[in-house]
């Protein structure tokens, strides 16, 4: 701490000092109730920090995921809070998730999911181009062994790595189109094979 923080320190310590003395002299009288009071106001307070603190970790596990209906051959992807929908697909046994993204012609991959899949970076050819929202990128093209979305499995699936940053993985049409059937109805993304 510098010189300023201290200063800061003492002269808080200082008035919560004397607030805790004004509040003694001030309830003496009905201490035992006031101490209860305090009590209930500090734990609600504490509620309320570790609610805030846990929000993301809440908001996960009431919001709705992706349901597989194997029986029917239909996968249902929910749309999410930020408009999008997403996937988690199981990449050479890897999970992986996915924005699903109609306006990408293909599987695109961040480098950290292509590393989590089994894929080296740094052996990678980034030759291709690819046009995106944000400009064009560098990309290198790969083939994924095996991808699975629920009950479907495909094998040697096309796909590219981004040498660009990415938040998350695209799939794109190029998988898309291996569907039967695709619907976007009463926020979700239906996909039937």
């Amino acid at each position: 701490m510098d010189d300023w923080q201290i200063g800061r320190f003492i002269y808080l310590a200082i008035l919560a000092g004397a607030l805790l003395f004004w509040f003694l002299i001030e309830n003496r009288d009905s201490l035992g109730t006031k101490v209860k009071q305090m009590a209930a106001w500090a734990l609600i307070f504490l509620g309320v920090i570790a609610a805030i603190g846990l929000w993301g970790d809440i908001r996960q596990t009431v919001q709705p995921r992706q349901a597989v209906f194997e029986d029917q051959g239909r996968i249902e992807l929910p749309l999410m809070p930020d408009g999008h929908y997403y996937a988690v697909l199981e990449i050479n046994g890897a999970p992986v998730r996915f924005v699903v993204d109609t306006g990408a012609s293909g599987v695109v991959l961040t480098q950290s999911d292509a590393e989590r899949v089994g894929l080296k970076t740094e052996d990678l050819a980034f030759y291709s181009e690819a046009m995106t929202a944000n400009g064009l990128v560098r990309t290198a093209p790969v083939r994924l062994a095996d991808v699975a979305l629920g009950p479907f499995t495909d094998s040697d699936v096309r796909a590219f790595v981004n040498e660009g940053e990415m938040d998350t993985s695209l799939l794109g049409m190029t998988y898309l189109q291996r569907f039967d059937r695709i619907e976007i109805s009463n926020g979700r993304f239906v996909l039937e094979r």
